[in-house]
Formats: C-alpha cells, sequence, structure tokens
C-alpha cells in the first residue's frame, strides 16, 4: 500500500532543508547567508481507515483534508 490519499492521491512533496550561517543584520551582523542545502521530503497528514470502495470494505490511507470533508463511506 503506497503512501498516498486514496480519495484525492495527494502524495509525498520535495523540498529543501536550508543551513544558514552568520549573524542577522537586525541583531548587528552582515546578514545571514545560505551556507548549504539539502533536499528532504514533505509528507502528507495520512490516516489509515477503513472505507467503501466498489462496493467492498478496504483498509486505505486518507489524508485529513479529505477527512474533513467527508466525501467517502465508512465501513461499518
Amino acid at each position: 500500500m503506497l503512501k498516498i490519499c486514496a480519495l484525492c492521491k495527494k502524495g509525498e512533496m520535495p523540498g529543501k532543508t536550508i543551513a544558514r550561517k552568520g549573524q542577522y543584520k537586525a541583531k548587528g551582523g552582515t546578514g545571514s547567508k545560505i551556507a548549504r542545502w539539502t533536499m528532504r521530503r514533505f509528507m502528507p497528514n495520512l490516516q489509515k481507515m477503513t472505507l467503501i470502495i466498489k462496493g467492498h470494505p478496504k483498509r486505505v490511507y486518507v489524508c485529513a483534508k479529505c477527512i474533513k470533508k467527508g466525501d467517502f463511506r465508512k465501513a461499518a
């Protein structure tokens, strides 16, 4: 089972972690510089739920935004 929302197909997104060096100008320095950056993954807020899909109960991941919308039928 992939870590993707079963309803809206939301998955992981790429991003960066930025390491900064130097003192900020507001604190009396010459400004901060970007020293290095590394790639990272932003994961969606997925919850495991049992839903009715094509007439049968199935255990899938659903994101928090879709849970708030409520566009699905839960299995009893």
